[in-house]
């Protein structure tokens, strides 16, 4: 399998990813939104919006890795933030830089980061949906 990050001539380069992700295989996996628990069910970082987000991209590899794929099989993220502003920005990326040093990953597939007024449970702060493709 193979994905292509490419960022066209004509569009901005944004640092957090790339806009155009071009994939070659057989199969479609979509990962249902992820949210900041653990694998008993407890959340990860009350309060903390870095810490849930690492936790939620965590929680996204460990469901690519149950169907055989990694992070860098990621051709889309789309992302949901409870009261977002610009100004939490560098949290998030907090996260992200986090998750991608345990995953030893550079996670940087497009994107779209939406704000929410609230999610399942108070005490999750963003939830991360991904779209793979995999041989």
């Amino acid at each position: 399998m193979s994905i292509t990050l490419v960022n066209p001539e004509g569009l901005p380069e944004v640092g957090a990813y790339r806009q155009v992700a071009v994939a070659s295989g057989s199969r479609l996996v979509f990962v249902a939104g992820q949210v900041s628990w653990d694998a008993d069910g407890v959340t990860v970082g009350e309060g903390d919006l870095a810490a849930q987000v690492e936790q939620c991209y965590l929680n996204v590899a460990t469901a690519l890795a149950g169907v055989g794929g990694t992070f860098d099989d990621v051709v889309k993220l789309t992302v949901h933030v409870v009261d977002w502003t610009p100004d939490k920005m560098p949290q998030f990326m907090d996260g992200v830089s986090r998750a991608a040093a345990k995953l030893g990953t550079s996670p940087v597939p497009p994107g779209t980061l939406l704000g929410a007024a609230a999610l399942d449970v108070p005490e999750h702060l963003v939830e991360i949906e991904a779209t793979a493709v995999l041989d």
